[in-house]
Parts: C-alpha cells; structure tokens; sequence
C-alpha cells in the first residue's frame, strides 16, 4: 500500500503572521519530522491562495483579516517545511477545502492501494475541509490525522474538530 502526506496551509501567515497562534508555532517542528519520513513524490500540500480584493468576499466579511495574499510573504509555506515538497505536488487553494487537491489523490488510488494522513493549519477549519472532502472523493481509503501534527483557532476548536473527524471515520491517531 502506498501511504500519502497531505499538509494543509503550512504558511507564514497561519503559523506566526497575521492569523498566527502559539499553538501553529508549537507543531512546526512535528510536521517537519512527519514529512521527513515520507518519499517526497507521496507528499502534497495546499496552500491558502487570497487576491487583494479578499475584502470583498465572503470569507473576508466573515473573517476581516487580511491573509495569504498570493505573492506576499504571509501566502509563503514555512521556510522549513517548503524545501520538503515538491512545487508540482502543491494545490493553492481560494477556500477552505481543495476539490483539485482530492481530484489528483483519487487519480492515485484509481490505480492503487492507498492510505492518507493529513495533518496542518487549521484543524477546525482547512484540515477538517480537506479531510471530508477526501473522504467523499474516496470512501474507501484509510484516512488518519496527528493531532500533534495539527492546531485549531483555538485549543477548544482544535478538539471539536478531532470530534468530528472522528464521527466522520477519520482515524484519530493517538
């Protein structure tokens, strides 16, 4: 079987910019070590892409907070994590989920055996998209998330989304 890595949103601006937390900061360093132990042609990653006009879209009336603007340092995947994926294998993404992200895993599994562990930014938020969104695309395929290898908007939020990928049979890993 082969065993994917999908890293979600591992961008300056989630983990220390402008909708940073502690929390984001404090698995850097466990995402790092997570995709080091996978070949890089079985890594995959999406990043937020916004355009200047964010503003004026309903996410950004939502969340008033200017961020990941395609070409700004903030839309950057992490200085440490970046060199560890392939460009080819990166999904920018305008929302939450990415449906091209699941389109080209799918393509994957249509000619073999697959597993999937996701893991990033933010689990309650970009993380639990992307995972249902697998899940939909793929019903059969064993997905599974660290929470060490995650972080919410806020720890209480971190944890009712590990509640709902759990009920949504998304291995929980311990």
């Amino acid at each position: 079987m082969r065993n994917l890595l999908v890293v979600i949103d591992m961008q300056k601006d989630f983990i220390d910019g402008a909708l940073g937390t502690k929390e984001a900061e404090a698995i850097v360093d466990n995402v790092v070590e997570r995709i080091k132990e996978y070949d890089p042609v079985d890594v995959f990653a999406t990043r937020d892409t916004h355009q200047e006009t964010y503003m004026e879209t309903q996410e950004g009336s939502n969340l008033p907070v200017p961020h990941c603007i395609k070409g700004s340092p903030g839309w950057e995947i992490n200085e440490r994590i970046a060199p560890l994926i392939k460009e080819e294998n990166i999904f920018d993404k305008p929302t939450f989920g990415s449906k091209e992200l699941a389109e080209a895993i799918s393509e994957i599994s249509a000619n073999e055996d697959i597993s999937i562990e996701i893991l990033g930014l933010c689990t309650d938020i970009c993380v639990v998209s992307n995972a249902l969104i697998l899940k939909a695309f793929m019903p059969e395929v064993p997905i599974k998330l660290d929470p060490k290898c995650c972080a919410g908007v806020t720890p209480d939020k971190h944890n009712a989304a590990l509640e709902t990928l759990r009920s949504c049979q998304i291995e929980v890993m311990e």
